[in-house]
């Protein structure tokens, strides 16, 4: 796989931010073994926090988006974790999805669907992973979309 994931990313026009330092008291990712566990990536877009509420302030399809965009985020950080030897790389093995969304909206996995689409479109089968999509009332800086994920590497 190796250049592959970079050089599919280009063809779909997108790119990986920079891996995200902790911003409290824990780390990025811990490799245990061979597996790889990347922490809650929240939604951001060109540096700036994606921020809203499905169901009251924020279009499914910003959502989806936003979720797009912590899929790039978690690609990056197994970026930083690999030094880049995208070889290292097995599959994706799950992805937990949190929506900041009211008490009435649903549609928790279509939102989620966005990360997901986007690491199969880059990774192929790779990218195919188990998957939770919730509810939560709020998430941090008021950012729509949270994404945390366990990879499986070589």
């Amino acid at each position: 796989m190796s250049q592959d994931v970079i050089t599919r990313l280009t063809s779909l026009g997108l790119s990986l931010p920079s891996a995200a330092a902790p911003a409290a008291n824990y780390v990025p990712y811990v490799l245990s073994g061979n597996m790889l566990y990347v922490s809650g990536q929240i939604s951001q877009r060109d540096g700036a926090l994606v921020k809203g509420k499905l169901g009251a302030d924020m279009a499914l399809e910003d959502g989806v988006a936003a979720a797009a965009n912590c899929a790039l985020a978690l690609l990056a950080q197994v970026n930083a974790a690999t030094g880049g030897d995208w070889s290292k790389l097995k599959r994706v093995v799950k992805l937990t999805g949190f929506v900041n969304s009211t008490a009435e909206f649903t549609d928790q996995p279509k939102v989620i669907n966005g990360a997901s689409d986007l690491l199969v479109e880059v990774l192929g089968d790779q990218g195919r992973h188990a998957r939770s999509a919730v509810s939560a009332a709020s998430l941090p800086l008021g950012v729509a979309v949270e994404i945390e994920g366990i990879f499986e590497l070589a």
